[in-house]
């Protein structure tokens, strides 16, 4: 591959190249020391790592991660940038050279990252090859405010993300080395498994949900023994080992207080019917399962004959709804109606259908909601449409495919919306003329239609921390981590 870029490529920005900044120094301990447990650094400042440690090495400028094209385990596979996705491809550590240079290996591969043919060149590919200990594997390891450059020692330039691309796939490259945030990296440990941290996590105003922690565990594989546990009284943790077709087709589970329903890695299955919390129901949790295919084919074109949802709140409370799959429901696929309230909805596959998510059916404004890393495609209306709550934190979703419109704020809503990615959406995000949005960083890709917001809306760091990846990162995790998870439930 050619160390220059090709002649359609843009011009890199000389004025934002003029502004970066020197990096500071710090560097890295080496992997020679990991069986002690040692972390060694070269300056008082730089946080320790644990050496040895695999780590993401996660773009400043893009949020995406270091990684190998299509994870290929040959000499000469090309240094790219991509979502974090848990792959071992994206994962490396540090191992010792001397004089304070270390190679940087891949853990698919075994090998290094390498300069090809020792250019010095701006724009020159960034490879992996088998490991060598050259100089042009080599490379000095700074750090400055939490965010780690990488300068190669044979050419004394830095490990860069070539023309500021955000997209995935996008070159990693080498440029003369000027501290911009295109040449900074975050050094994210890998867990055991690879999975980002944060995937597993609860967040947002549904904090605090216990489901069945502490009451009886059991598990089931018939619809009776599903509504008999669901519907009983004190906290169970209620396993779903296998498909349960539900009869009468619709009909909705009944749920009480201090229940949690969770499939048993990818195979717990409700077909043709679904779950309902009703008032007074508190501190529920419904995750990794795959709810499906209550579609009425003799119902009109826009559902209204038979009320089969997927999950129905009717005045609940402290709901977590978490990496499920639901879809060819004939109502909604989630409806949280009333003042059902403290509510979290992460990491959800929704769709297709008719309608998503409908929020609302109240005139009071007391309802708490998060709403964030949903794959929500396929679908028309409700995508959320939120009406009347209070508080309305939506981020990191992924619309994708939507025919009628996005995220709608209505009524008397206070709607942050924050990093989400918003594909062929048809009015991707607005209020009515009495609601507050508030929008930041989100990404749009062929969408048409309204893209509106009005007023200060809230500060949910206020009420809770959270985890807000970069807009341009949330298709790849979803892709991944959206949906029923072989982890979860066993």
């Amino acid at each position: 591959m050619s160390t220059t870029p090709p002649a359609s490529a843009p011009p890199r920005a000389p004025a934002a190249r003029a502004k970066r900044l020197a990096p500071a120094l710090a560097v890295l301990v080496s992997a020679v020391l990991a069986a002690t447990g040692i972390s060694v650094w070269h300056t008082p400042k730089a946080e320790a790592f644990e050496v040895g440690t695999w780590y993401n090495l996660q773009s400043r400028h893009s949020g995406l991660v270091l990684g190998i094209r299509a994870a290929s385990p040959d000499n000469g596979a090309e240094a790219v940038q991509w979502a974090s996705n848990g792959s071992y491809d994206q994962q490396f550590r540090f191992v010792d050279s001397g004089s304070g240079y270390y190679r940087i290996q891949a853990r698919h591969s075994n090998k290094v990252l390498d300069v090809e043919s020792g250019s010095t060149a701006d724009g020159a590919k960034v490879q992996q090859w088998g490991d060598a200990n050259s100089a042009n594997q080599q490379w000095k390891i700074t750090e400055s405010g939490g965010y780690a450059t990488f300068v190669n020692r044979a050419s004394g330039k830095a490990l860069d993300v070539w023309e500021w691309s955000t997209a995935q796939g996008g070159r990693v490259s080498q440029y003369t080395a000027t501290g911009a945030v295109n040449q900074q990296w975050k050094l994210v440990p890998a867990d055991g498994s690879g999975r980002p941290a944060h995937v597993d996590d609860l967040e947002g105003f549904g904090n605090g949900t216990t489901g069945g922690q502490g009451g009886t565990t059991v598990t089931v594989t018939t619809q009776a023994e599903l509504e008999q546990y669901a519907a009983a009284s004190g906290s169970h943790i209620i396993k779903v080992a296998g498909t349960i077709d539900i009869s009468p087709k619709g009909k909705e589970i009944k749920v009480g207080s201090n229940k949690t329903i969770i499939g048993v890695g990818t195979a717990g299955q409700i077909v043709g019917g679904g779950f309902f919390l009703g008032t007074g129901v508190n501190n529920v949790i419904i995750r990794n399962l795959t709810i499906r295919d209550t579609l009425m084919a003799d119902d009109d074109p826009d559902d209204k004959l038979y009320d089969y949802d997927g999950i129905q709140m009717d005045t609940a409370s402290n709901v977590w709804i978490d990496h499920n799959r639901i879809y060819n429901m004939n109502d909604g696929i989630i409806d949280s109606r009333k003042d059902t309230t403290n509510l979290t909805v992460s990491w959800n596959d929704l769709g297709p259908g008719n309608k998503a998510f409908g929020i609302g059916w109240t005139e009071n404004v007391t309802a708490r909601m998060t709403i964030h890393h949903n794959w929500i495609h396929g679908t028309n209306q409700r995508n959320p449409s939120t009406d009347n709550v209070a508080y309305a934190h939506l981020y990191n979703n992924y619309l994708q495919d939507v025919t009628g419109y996005g995220n709608y704020a209505r009524g008397a809503t206070k709607m942050v919306l924050e990093n989400s990615y918003f594909d062929n959406v048809d009015n991707p995000f607005y209020p009515d003329s009495t609601a507050q949005l508030r929008q930041s960083g989100s990404i749009l890709v062929d969408c048409t239609g309204d893209r509106i917001t009005n007023g200060a809306a809230f500060d949910p760091s206020g009420f809770y921390s959270y985890t807000l990846d970069a807009a341009s990162a949330v298709p790849g995790l979803l892709d991944t981590y959206a949906g029923p998870q072989s982890w979860l439930g066993v």
